[in-house]
This record gives C-alpha cells, structure tokens and sequence, in this order.
C-alpha cells in the first residue's frame, strides 16, 4: 500500500506492474486476508503494528474487490484497467501529435516487439500498451524466479522500457499540467 502510494505519483507503468503483482500475491495465498496477514504482512519487521493493520485493510478492501469483479483467478481489477485505459488513450494521443516526435521515434522502434509478442501468443485484442506492460512484467517474474532471459529480449524489454518510461513521464506531466496536442 505504502508502495503503491508513492509508484502512482513517480510513475504510473511501476505503479500497474506492482498493482499486477499485488494481485499475483493476493491469489498466491488463496484470496485469504488471514493467511496474508498471517504468512506475509506479520513478516514486515520494520512496520508498526498500526502500519500493519493498516495494510491488512488494504489488501482486505482489494480481496473484496477481486471477489466482487470476479478477478480471483485471473485478469485485474477494474482500478488498475480504469489506469491501463487512461495511458492507451495518452499514448494514442501523444501517437497523433506532431508536438512528440521523440515518442513517436521510440514507438516505432518498439513496433516490431510488440508485432512479435502478438504473433508469438500474446493477446491480439489487448491495447499496445498492455502488451508492453505485460512484456515487462513477464521478465520481471522470469527474473524473480531467476530464469535466463536472452539477448534479443534484454534488447526488446530496454527499447520497451524507454517507451514505457516516456509514457510514464508524460502521463505525469499531464496530470501535472495537461499536455497540449
């Protein structure tokens, strides 16, 4: 929770990826606030115990919220995909302006990933920028579980991450003072 806080202030994609492991962990102990609390809050040293209730009435609101949006097994709760939208639409927006050529340079390079992630299995319905997300996330958890990860996908997941990153950085100005296109 605390985390999460200050990821979706620096930067929206860190804040999704982590939301999306949230979401990996709550499942991971069976939807159980108690087994959470339990087997994984109750291991933060450093918190207090007010901290701690604290982030088990976090991780109690998002169990309910999995429950009610039918999102126990798979897929993600509607906040983050309500975020997940809100960053599609900025960056086909960012896409359609001259104003971001930067952008549009970077996106152009990540193209051909993206093009092979969807050939290769990914979801074809799924927004680019979801695609990207879950490229990221899929090393992430590949690098969790310290597994090789090749040459040409360090190289695909850094060209992704300058995308992603830009993303993040204009989807925080915008918030900040909204961009003009």
């Amino acid at each position: 929770m605390f985390i999460s806080q200050q990821l979706r202030q620096e930067n929206i994609a860190e804040y999704l990826l982590y939301m999306w492991q949230v979401e990996d962990t709550i499942r991971a102990f069976g939807c159980s606030l108690s087994r959470i609390r339990r087997e994984y809050i109750d291991r933060f040293a450093t918190y207090t115990d007010e901290q701690k209730e604290e982030l088990a009435d976090w991780y109690g609101n998002l169990i309910r919220m999995m429950n009610q949006e039918q999102c126990r097994e798979h897929g993600h709760l509607q906040i983050n995909k309500v975020t997940l939208i809100q960053l599609e639409e900025l960056h086909q927006q960012l896409l359609q302006s001259t104003k971001y050529p930067f952008y549009n340079a970077a996106y152009y390079k990540v193209l051909p990933f993206i093009v092979e992630l969807r050939n290769r299995g990914a979801n074809k319905e799924e927004h680019e920028v979801e695609t990207c997300l879950n490229a990221l996330y899929g090393v992430m958890m590949l690098r969790l579980q310290k597994k090789t990860i090749s040459p040409n996908t360090e190289h695909a997941v850094k060209e992704i991450s300058t995308l992603v990153g830009m993303l993040s950085d204009y989807y925080k100005k915008d918030k900040e003072c909204p961009l003009e296109f």
